[in-house]
């Protein structure tokens, strides 16, 4: 069974940390490379980069701040935003980068996961789906969540690992930035219909969410960001807490 772990994100715009509520308000919550730092000291399992804008904006990913980022880091390291091929990749690879985060570009050209699996292996390759629930239908959006496509979550989750997908980083954009706890259905009925690991995101304020999206769903990985940035929950008092009720952590 696999170990489950704790990942601290770093939503990055104009080279600062932000986060905001459902996507939007953006706050600054800090340099990256020294919440980079922090992270790697309080035993994170992993860290995820995300170029929140570079898709909207059409643009690349600092190359150069993942460098800066990866010098710090010991622990495996995701990096997305504006990612569209396999030149794309293989720079954020040679700065540091382990795996990468493709989200927009895998719904526009959903060849682009096997591609990159084939070129780079599946366990370099996470597709990012940010979810919401429009009426009854929960339905994949893209450009940062701006944009509403006509998948839905659960088939696009299949049809990623069945394309190559390693991982998938699911977000639920209504709970994100809320700290009223993970979507415990969509991480559910996504990770029971896959087999490859589920990192459940959006929602996390306070340790017993954490428990909960653990003992309740098949997600292997749970990420969150405000509650690490502004210091509501210390990553090594969280994983303390989660040994205690049984939950077999890195």
């Amino acid at each position: 069974m696999l170990k489950k772990r704790i990942i601290p994100c770093l939503d990055i715009k104009d080279g600062s940390t932000v986060k905001g509520i459902n996507f939007e308000g953006l706050k600054n919550a800090g340099d990256p490379i020294e919440l980079a730092k922090k992270y790697e000291q309080e035993g994170a399992d992993e860290l995820v980069f995300l170029d929140i804008t570079a898709t909207l904006e059409n643009r690349k990913t600092f190359v150069e701040l993942v460098r800066d980022i990866a010098k710090e880091l010991s622990i495996p390291f995701t990096v997305g935003g504006g990612i569209s091929s396999i030149e794309d990749v293989r720079k954020l690879l040679e700065a540091g980068a382990d795996k990468i985060s493709i989200n927009s570009s895998a719904v526009k050209d959903p060849k682009l996961i096997s591609d990159l699996a084939n070129e780079f292996g599946s366990q370099c390759v996470v597709v990012a789906i940010d979810t919401k629930q429009v009426g009854e239908v929960d339905l994949v959006h893209i450009k940062g969540g701006r944009e509403a496509t006509e998948l839905t979550t659960v088939e696009w989750a299949k049809q990623a690992e069945a394309l190559g997908a390693g991982e998938i980083l699911l977000t639920s954009m209504d709970g994100d930035g809320t700290k009223k706890g993970f979507d415990l259905r969509i991480t559910k009925l996504v990770s029971d219909n896959i087999t490859i690991p589920v990192i459940a995101s959006g929602g996390a304020g306070s340790v017993n969410d954490f428990i909960k999206v653990f003992n309740e769903t098949r997600a292997t990985g749970a990420l969150a960001a405000s509650v690490f940035h502004f210091n509501e929950i210390g990553v090594q008092d969280l994983k303390q807490q989660l040994k205690t009720q049984k939950i077999n952590v890195r």
